[in-house]
């Protein structure tokens, strides 16, 4: 019995951490554009393998092996935007991150929002995350200032030079205005949307930015995320949503303790954003 189970854990192992990866693959690409395409593939993929299997179709089997390796190629290349924002997420350290912090930079959005959906000025805010934002802009002014319900509503006004376009958040700091964000290119969206919700959703299909939209016509707040847009929130389902994505949970107690007896100098400080850096 014992010889049994000790044979039997590390298939049992590969099979449980192929499983998790597999679930957590899924997890993080759903919801983007390229989601469709890989379950497309996968079907097509999965049938040729069985009718393979279940007919003994030599030919075809020999293909699927020579091929394999093309096709892993071709994931790489279809799926390249979904697999720098996996990586990105991955790789992003935000342990230190307080949550009392990210609910005031919430709280700043959220005002924002109020004050311009009440005056019917339109606005463009994208919230960046793991996924830097100066690749997937074409053209933007280094603003680096405080973030504020002031100063963003200055930014928006339509006499404003640069009301004209999105500006990118990060923490507390507004690092950009006056951004053209990219459109999305999805079919059969409503025609009533505007030319600000399809570059919302197309920012969010190429990044993992949480984009904030305020219509000028009637005031709406909407917000992309994923290549997904939801429209006609409140100011309390938007403060749910924001906090939902952006308020991490609370660390463990030695963690926070390691945190509070870091010198000053190793504290997480409020990024800076360089001129050079747009393109």
């Amino acid at each position: 019995m014992m010889e049994w189970l000790l044979q039997l854990w590390r298939p049992a192992l590969e099979i449980l951490i192929l499983a998790v990866g597999i679930y957590y693959g899924f997890v993080l690409i759903r919801g983007t554009k390229g989601a469709p395409v890989l379950t497309g593939f996968l079907v097509l993929l999965l049938a040729l393998t069985f009718i393979t299997v279940v007919l003994d179709l030599k030919v075809l089997r020999w293909l699927l092996t020579t091929f394999f390796a093309f096709f892993l190629v071709a994931i790489l290349i279809l799926f390249q935007p979904e697999l720098r924002r996996i990586l990105a997420e991955l790789g992003s350290t935000s342990l230190f991150a307080s949550a009392h912090e990210q609910r005031e930079n919430i709280e700043i959005i959220v005002k924002t929002c109020e004050r311009l959906s009440e005056a019917r000025i339109g606005a463009l805010m994208a919230i960046e995350q793991s996924i830097g934002l100066h690749d997937a802009v074409e053209s933007g002014i280094t603003v680096d200032c405080e973030a504020t319900p002031e100063m963003l509503e200055t930014i928006f006004f339509p006499n404003n030079a640069i009301h004209d376009g999105g500006v990118i958040l990060k923490g507390d700091r507004i690092l950009y205005a006056a951004c053209i964000f990219p459109l999305t290119q999805q079919q059969g969206l409503s025609p009533s949307l505007g030319t600000r919700h399809r570059a919302a959703i197309g920012l969010s299909e190429e990044t993992d930015a949480i984009v904030v939209v305020v219509s000028e016509e009637t005031g709406a707040i909407s917000v992309a995320y994923r290549g997904q847009l939801t429209r006609g929130l409140s100011l309390e389902e938007l403060r749910a949503f924001l906090s939902n994505l952006l308020v991490k949970a609370k660390p463990p107690r030695w963690l926070a303790r390691v945190r509070d007896y870091l010198p000053q100098r190793f504290r997480p400080a409020p990024p800076v954003a360089a001129k050079s850096e747009m393109k």
